[in-house]
């Protein structure tokens, strides 16, 4: 047998070794391994503690058709290194919900059969893991984002330490439990309550990086008047007279005369991000946290009880200094408009 291993094999086998739980398909792999590495079939059987026809029979069976478990076990052939990269770009394009339709995508591409646990082990050595991906607008885009950052910078360099920036946003969380990730023991199906009404509050919230000051005002509804409202509160906090900068979305109300016109009464310039860009307001990390810390896999079975948590967040979170600067700063992620594959 004089066919050697390939880098690729080499490494892949290598990965697999690591993460396999069959004492027998090791058995094989490092059959494999050492035979490559020039060991004749008695030296390996010598170190496997197996008869050297037994270790011949998995080399052979490896080199010619990729095989690594027993006829119970299935098998699956090598992808070229050029059919790899191939994968990897179509995984990118598109995302599956099951091995096994890679497995039929790569079969009808290639001609290549894969069994659901070779496959499962190829995109594991891949670096690939079974999570969900992160949503991204779909219409946002690149150069508006980067355009914005560098009119940040000067925006921050221009105000200094005397006109201070906030970002500002308003949330609305729901009386209704958020499930969400979490470790549960395996094979068992954790079950959490959640509410049958799903009342919900408003807040605008106002977030000033340097310090990481937070101002948070609750109303019954998020609209003209009740912006202005929270323009004079934010007004109100401040310590001098200069000039105040906000920064939020587009949203109609942010952009209606009343509150444009009351910005200018309060000396207060408004800067408004570019169109589906939530990744460049950072007070969205806030109500990250709080849903973390007051939504995520919580029940409340009476609304005064949510109530209660969510306010009590905003009231404790801006003594919480050393959290907040870990979690929440202007090094803005541009994102890329993502690709669809239908």
């Amino acid at each position: 047998m004089d066919r050697k291993l390939t880098t690729e094999e080499r490494g892949y086998l290598i990965r697999r070794h690591r993460e396999e739980k069959s004492r027998k398909v090791c058995d094989r792999i490092k059959a494999v391994l050492l035979h490559d590495r020039g060991y004749s079939y008695s030296e390996i059987g010598r170190i496997l503690l197996l008869d050297d026809e037994t270790v011949r029979q998995h080399v052979l069976a490896y080199f010619k058709e990729s095989k690594l478990k027993g006829e119970s076990g299935g098998s699956s052939s090598y992808l070229t290194a050029v059919q790899s990269e191939e994968l990897k770009r179509h995984i990118e394009q598109k995302t599956y919900l099951y091995v096994k339709d890679i497995c039929a995508w790569v079969k009808r591409r290639f001609g290549i059969g894969y069994s659901v646990s070779g496959m499962t082990y190829w995109l594991k050595s891949q670096g690939y893991r079974y999570k969900k991906p992160q949503p991204v607008p779909g219409k946002v885009n690149k150069a508006s984002q980067e355009a914005f950052k560098l009119a940040y910078e000067q925006l921050k360099a221009s105000a200094g330490t005397t006109e201070p920036i906030y970002f500002v946003d308003s949330v609305h969380p729901q009386h209704q439990t958020k499930l969400h990730y979490g470790w549960i023991k395996r094979g068992v199906r954790k079950r959490i309550a959640t509410t049958g009404k799903q009342r919900r509050l408003n807040f605008m919230g106002g977030l000033c990086l340097s310090g990481h000051k937070i101002v948070i005002r609750p109303s019954d509804k998020i609209d003209a008047q009740s912006i202005q409202k929270f323009l004079k509160t934010l007004r109100s906090k401040s310590k001098t007279l200069a000039p105040l900068h906000v920064i939020w979305d587009n949203a109609g109300y942010h952009r209606s005369r009343a509150v444009q016109d009351y910005a200018k009464q309060c000396n207060i310039t408004l800067h408004y991000l570019p169109p589906y860009s939530p990744n460049l307001n950072p007070i969205e990390r806030l109500w990250k946290i709080m849903h973390e810390e007051v939504s995520y896999n919580r029940y409340y079975e009476k609304f005064t009880e949510f109530i209660e948590a969510t306010t009590g967040f905003f009231k404790k979170i801006a003594r919480r200094k050393k959290l907040l600067r870990s979690r929440i700063n202007d090094n803005f992620q541009i994102v890329d408009e993502p690709n669809f594959e239908f």
